[in-house]
């Protein structure tokens, strides 16, 4: 049971992990669109978001799958701009929500990407474990409950913004886009593959 807490926190601060911070502004890329009104669709987000990060982790655990780490750690700066550009696209058609069918797809494969990131650390880390399962169904759930954190975060800011400072939702979701845009363009520049 030691093993499993262990993984669940291992997971948790793997999220929370403000030095590696792609996960927070991937997550507030998701979030931005949403309201506690849509609280519902942007939680499904992040589970499905949590499942296609924990898929990828087990492909790589059981040698199933091995990726170049320079493309993935290219690639996840990527999906973050690409969630928040489709954000501002959204904008442009009229929409302040979006819709779970696109952005479900967007977000399975995002959360592939990502998983394949962290991959070959957890795979160090699970090096002595004989049963992987446990260790997994820990670090699922400690991503889970910290994805709940950071959403809630980026949902009770949003309520600051258009609530109590009267901020329209258009201005607080292109803001907000445009932001997490600009923070990930030196990550962009950093991990671009030579």
């Amino acid at each position: 049971m030691n093993d499993f807490w262990f993984y669940i926190k291992l997971g948790f601060e793997h999220v929370l992990d403000l030095g590696a911070y792609d996960h927070i502004l991937f997550l507030a890329a998701l979030a931005v669109p949403f309201t506690f009104k849509s609280w519902k669709s942007v939680l499904v987000l992040a589970t499905i978001f949590t499942i296609a990060h924990c898929t990828s982790l087990a492909l790589s655990a059981f040698g199933l799958v091995n990726v170049d780490v320079s493309w993935i750690e290219f690639l996840i700066p990527v999906t973050i701009a690409l969630t928040a550009i489709f954000n501002l696209y959204q904008l442009k058609g009229n929409k302040t929500t979006s819709s779970l069918g696109f952005h479900g797809i967007a977000t399975a494969f995002f959360g592939l990407v990502h998983g394949f990131g962290f991959s070959n650390y957890f795979n160090m880390l699970m090096a002595e474990e004989e049963n992987k399962l446990g260790p997994l169904l820990g670090f699922a759930t400690g991503i889970e409950f910290s994805q709940v954190v950071i959403v809630l975060l980026v949902l009770c800011i949003a309520f600051l913004f258009l609530d109590v400072l009267k901020v329209k939702q258009k201005v607080f979701i292109a803001a907000a886009s445009m932001l997490i845009v600009l923070i990930t363009i030196p990550m962009l520049i950093e991990t671009f593959p030579l």
